[in-house]
């Protein structure tokens, strides 16, 4: 790597993406910063340089642009995963007014969103079957991309990959994310890069722009709340600022938790509005809605100025790749807006009114908005956290006297005067101290142009923010206490890079197996049990106040021939940690014996569960139970009696309660017990039917648990020795323990599984009497409950299975009740362990639904239950059908004397019950174990 010429500060912004650089010449200290223009398509073959590009991207219908129409100066260099023809920055987002389904936007709002997979190709999210696809690290990466190439086009023997790179994240992003982040920014190139926060930006702005007069400024204001509320975000630092010796120090003392709400929930409360004006039948579809809400943006910000006009057109126009069709306007009244936005995002509540946490948010196109759209309340509950907050608040009348608060706004909503105004009457209503407004005259631009001053500090030129780690960290200690105890590897505070070491723990790892460490993060200040938190300290576990995050996993590799003796190698272990540079976690395992032996641990974030372990104990008989599977199952054959295999399942229950109550901490052990004896599941038909059984009820419904794919990878060797007693049970049994574990397989093994019985599961195959033969005998009723749990399968697989599961439970009785169970599982609205991208389209459910309609739901209750999971209310329109067909499945549901809770779930966004969730699964869920949807 070439030594740097400059000082490079990116913002990579929910709405729009700004860059700033400083070159490293003569007096840094002085050096100004600007801010670099970004060539950019704003019209078909129209190039121009703007200082802003927007974080829009436009994938656009064949033919529709041509070559021609996308050239930029430095040609086609196409990412790699990313689609061919794309549309970047200013004509992205003007298309996106135009045409519906084809945009992107938000991509650091789903970067953050952690019900999904990131990597997966499920954007732009309103789009059409046709339209294709990139993942939120791949469209993030194509900004970064983007930027790259322009910077190179105007600096080709300065690339940008070889400057010093600030780019900045919010505060409250978690661990996820920041390394996502990472991983986006290196798929474009930038390998060497340093994380800002981007409240912390904000304050190296105002110090560079006031570094002479900054100390004075700050004289007798000890505190500064950074208040950045985005497009996509309300991010909230508070800063602490100390004179020593005459000299300034600012430190960052506290962070608020992640909160997905800015102006884009604000753009979408107004189109919604527009939308019950200009369409009162019916709702938008998803991409009508989408461009509808890039129309609300601009007469938002027309109407939000001191001297807006009385009134502002929202224009929706014609549908398609072209502007075809007409269009309608609605008019918004500037005091109408005003007050939705004022009233409903910053109104003024009082300092005790925390945030609803009720589930009532806007669910639109994804995304987990915040369920309380008032600022206010968020706000007033960030600062109920902060200790140093509280103990200014404490202070005598006379201390009081002397001091000030200090608040620096940020981020594209306080671009509004109002909002401003609004922000700093709602906080001196609250404090006992009067508010200062720190000066900020360049909202949209101030956390880049800090990142560089920043990158300044790095040098020496600058004033360097301290405050170090901005969260606790906590490792969950298992035991058999109700809740367990936590111990500090990392308090908050602790500087960058300052290793802590676990010393007085010690951990035995046993080669060949995963272990899992579960950490645990709070960012608040409150003491526990009277204490300040510190490295090493030790606590009572706290649901309500410790956030758990991503587990860290690590499985270590043995030699050969330990693996081939089956034999258990431990090695003993101590945790150590320490935050990077880069804002991460880093937790590394070092060997007692050979301090110079060390493995770093990776943390998962792909989970599709969480395990609820609050109140669980280990049953007192579960060694008992582990030691029973262990005779039966032994290498010796005589260890356990013939009568054992036979009673094996009642002598469990006997032991521990019936099967239904086994925890997951339970359910799991016995898993681990049974997969040893893995191979003598074949020594007779009642081993192997026994194993099958019990295997795939402890082990359902294949996740959960962080060290399950472990466990999947160790069960899916199996599958292609097939079973040894080929009875029409044994087969029910082996589809049984598939679908059971199915949950956990990936695309791959699903598609595999699905090769193999789908010439069964033909309409076909009743024609051919030998192949009619073989389905009936492998157990074809299994084999459709496993094909319709393959939720991972393409969408034009399951849309293929559904069609001919309708085609036979319309014609024929036979194995009725599989197949219309079936069709409700692979056409449900929300997926049970799959992802929202691969849900059946709407459209297709549509035309299904009135040959449902027409059955008799009184003789069978599980057709209505299959349109219930048709037709399920998820708030998000692209998945939602229509209200017409709601409204006719919901009479239909009256009249068949159906469950009330199966016509709530149609009528509104709620949960499944727990016998909703046995009936749609086809088994209960393990107790405690939670699902994360996408």
């Amino acid at each position: 790597m070439t030594s740097p010429h400059y000082l490079v500060g990116i913002d990579l912004g929910t709405t729009n993406t700004v860059v700033a650089f400083c070159p490293l010449s003569g007096n840094l200290l002085d050096s100004p910063i600007s801010i670099f223009e970004i060539d950019q398509l704003v019209g078909p073959g129209e190039v121009a340089r703007r200082p802003v590009l927007p974080s829009f991207r436009y994938h656009p219908a064949e033919k529709q642009v041509t070559s021609g129409d996308l050239t930029l100066p430095w040609g086609d260099k196409v990412l790699s995963g990313d689609i061919p023809q794309v549309i970047i920055g200013e004509w992205a987002k003007t298309l996106s007014t135009q045409t519906e389904g084809r945009h992107v936007s938000s991509a650091k709002s789903w970067l953050s969103h952690n019900k999904v997979d990131r990597h997966a190709e499920i954007l732009p999210w309103n789009s059409n079957q046709d339209v294709d696809k990139v993942s939120p690290v791949v469209a993030s990466a194509s900004y970064l991309n983007h930027i790259r190439q322009a910077w190179n086009y105007y600096h080709p023997s300065q690339k940008l990959e070889d400057q010093e790179l600030v780019v900045t994240v919010p505060a409250s992003f978690d661990e996820s994310a920041r390394k996502l982040t990472i991983e986006a920014a290196k798929l474009a190139g930038l390998d060497n890069l340093l994380l800002l926060e981007e409240p912390q930006a904000v304050c190296y702005d105002w110090y560079f722009r006031h570094q002479h007069t900054a100390k004075e400024q700050l004289q007798n204001i000890p505190l500064v709340l950074v208040c950045d509320i985005g497009g996509g975000t309300t991010d909230l630092s508070l800063v602490e600022a100390q004179h020593i010796e005459d000299e300034l120090y600012l430190n960052r003392i506290g962070v608020g938790e992640h909160l997905m709400l800015g102006g884009d929930n604000i753009d979408l409360t107004l189109a919604m509005l527009s939308e019950q004006r200009l369409n009162k039948s019916e709702k938008l579809n998803a991409a009508s809605m989408s461009k509808l809400i890039q129309q609300t943006r601009e007469a938002k910000e027309s109407l939000l100025q001191v001297d807006a006009k009385e009134s502002a057109q929202v224009t929706m126009l014609g549908s398609g790749s072209k502007l075809v069709g007409g269009t309608k306007s609605v008019k918004f009244s500037r005091e109408e807006v005003q007050q939705i936005v004022l009233e409903g995002f910053f109104p003024l509540s009082s300092p005790e009114e925390f945030p609803h946490k009720k589930r009532g948010a806007v669910v639109e196109f994804g995304l987990p908005y915040a369920s309380d759209a008032a600022i206010s309340r968020h706000l007033a509950e960030f600062l109920d956290n902060q200790e140093y907050f509280t103990k200014l608040k404490q202070l005598n009348e006379g201390a009081r006297e002397q001091i000030r608060a200090g608040v620096l706004i940020n981020g594209g909503v306080f671009n509004s005067p109002l909002i401003q105004q609004r922000t700093l009457e709602l906080l001196n209503s609250w404090s006992p101290f009067p508010i200062t407004l720190l000066n900020n005259p360049d909202p949209n631009n101030a956390v880049a142009l800090g990142a560089v001053a920043f990158a300044k500090s790095r040098r020496g030129a600058n004033i360097k923010i301290g405050g170090g780690a901005a969260r606790s960290y906590f490792l969950h200690l298992g035991d058999k206490s109700d809740l367990g105890k936590a111990v500090c590897i990392l308090a908050k505070g602790t500087k960058e890079n300052q290793q802590i070491r676990l010393s007085s723990r010690r951990f035995s790892l046993t080669i060949g197996e995963p272990v899992r460490f579960n950490i645990l993060s709070t960012t608040s200040d409150k003491k526990f049990e009277g204490q300040k938190i510190q490295n090493g300290m030790l606590i009572d576990v706290d649901p309500e106040s410790l956030t758990p995050l991503p587990p860290y996993i690590l499985s270590l590799e043995g030699s050969d021939a330990v693996l081939k003796a089956n034999q258990k190698e431990r090695v003993e272990v101590q945790l150590s940690c320490k935050l990077t540079e880069l804002g991460t976690l880093k937790l590394l395992c070092t060997d007692v014996n050979n301090k110079q032996k060390s493995w770093q641990l990776e943390f998962e974030i792909r989970s599709k569960g969480r395990i609820n372990n609050h109140g669980l104990k280990l049953h007192p008989k579960l060694e008992q139970s582990k030691e029973l599977i262990s005779r039966v199952y032994s290498g010796n054959k005589k260890s356990a009696s013939s009568q054992e295999i036979k009673t094996l399942s009642r002598s469990l229950e006997k032991s521990l309660g019936e099967r239904e109550g086994w925890d997951f901490a339970v359910l799991r052990s016995l898993f681990d017990s049974l997969s040893l004896g893995k191979k003598r599941r074949r020594r007779s038909e009642q081993h192997e039917k026994s194993w099958l059984r019990l295997a795939g009820y402890t082990l359902r419904p294949g996740f959960g648990d962080e060290t399950d794919p472990w466990r999947i990878q160790q069960m899916w060797a199996l599958y292609p020795q097939g079973i040894q007693f080929k009875s029409h049970q044994s087969w029910t049994d082996w589809w049984t323990f598939w679908r059971r574990v199915s949950g956990g397989l990936n695309q791959e093994q699903q598609e595999v599984i699905l090769a193999d019985i789908a010439k069964y599961l033909h309409p076909g195959a009743t024609k051919n009497p030998q192949v009619k033969k073989q389905s009936h005998d492998m157990g074809y009723e299994s084999m459709v409950r496993l094909a319709a749990s393959l939720e991972q399968l393409e969408t034009e697989d399951k849309t293929l299975l559904s069609s001919w599961f309708l085609g036979k439970a319309i014609n024929t009785t036979l194995y009725s009740q599989a197949h219309w169970w079936a069709i409700g599982r692979l056409a449900s609205r929300v997926p049970l362990d799959g992802k929202r991208n691969r849900v059946i389209a709407k459209e297709q459910v549509e035309q299904w639904l009135p040959k449902l309609l027409e059955q008799d739901w009184l003789d069978q209750p599980i057709i209505g239950f299959a349109c219930v999971m048709m037709c399920r209310k998820t708030g998000d329109r692209l998945l939602d059908i229509t209200e017409v067909t709601r409204t006719k499945v919901i009479e239909k549901l009256k009249a068949s004397k159906s469950p009330l809770q199966w016509i709530e779930l149609v009528a509104e966004v709620s949960e499944l019950t727990e016998n909703e969730t046995r009936r749609a699964y086809g088994d209960t869920l393990p107790s405690g174990l939670i699902i994360i949807n996408d």
